[in-house]
């Protein structure tokens, strides 16, 4: 599978949102922190700032969505241009419902665990989706350092995803950088958000490109894609 990095603007200057988004050419997506200082203690940006970035570039959008009740307001997000949008299962009602209404608009529907949510529960639920997020570090805010303890999961969550020959991305989201991104990478991740690692970086997109080299070499010899 096809590596992809997803820079978080979390870790960008919120006052040039658009320069900062023209600032990583070559990016896959740009990964919008949305949080509502419920769900988790941060409050950062919603659906107007969502309807601004959509028309200030061409990278499309994927909104993760750190916020209560995201059955009612996941749908507006896809409203405001988001070609994706993850939604935590910790916080959503009806998960199936919701990712179906999100497929329905036009959207990737994605769904977000947790550190300590487990996987396994969720099985059934995989071919509902286009993409599966599992958190590296606690949510809600940016610069954490990564929990190696995750990487069992994202094996276990790859093994699942074989098993039902499912042509599901799993992204990775907290603490990757040129340290981390290769292991995440042998365990079976394909999509990786980065924030401090490019936004910190004195050029974003060098930072972007070094990052998808080391993802793609340590893809080409993980176990899981050699075994397929």
């Amino acid at each position: 599978m096809a590596v992809q990095i997803n820079p978080s603007i979390l870790s960008a200057d919120f006052a040039r949102l658009a320069d900062e988004a023209r600032a990583v050419e070559g990016a896959d997506w740009l990964h919008v922190d949305v949080m509502d200082n419920h769900f988790v203690p941060n409050l950062t940006l919603g659906v107007p700032v969502v309807e601004s970035l959509a028309r200030a570039t061409d990278t499309p959008l994927d909104c993760h969505l750190m916020i209560e009740a995201p059955d009612r307001w996941a749908p507006q997000y896809v409203e405001a241009g988001a070609s994706s949008v993850t939604f935590h299962v910790e916080a959503a009602a009806a998960p199936v419902r919701l990712a179906r209404e999100i497929r329905a608009k036009g959207a990737r529907a994605s769904m977000a665990l947790k550190p300590a949510t487990s996987i396994e529960p969720y099985e059934d639920l995989l071919p509902e989706l286009d993409m599966l997020l599992i958190m590296t570090v606690e949510p809600g805010f940016g610069g954490q350092a990564f929990l190696d303890i995750m990487l069992p999961k994202i094996r276990r969550t790859r093994e699942l995803i074989s098993k039902h020959g499912l042509e599901l991305w799993l992204q990775v989201d907290g603490g990757v950088s040129d340290a981390t991104i290769e292991r995440c990478a042998e365990a079976g991740a394909d999509v990786f958000v980065a924030g401090s690692a490019v936004y910190g970086a004195a050029d974003p997109a060098a930072a972007v490109r070094a990052l998808r080299a080391k993802a793609e070499s340590a893809t080409q010899h993980a176990a899981w894609v050699c075994d397929h």
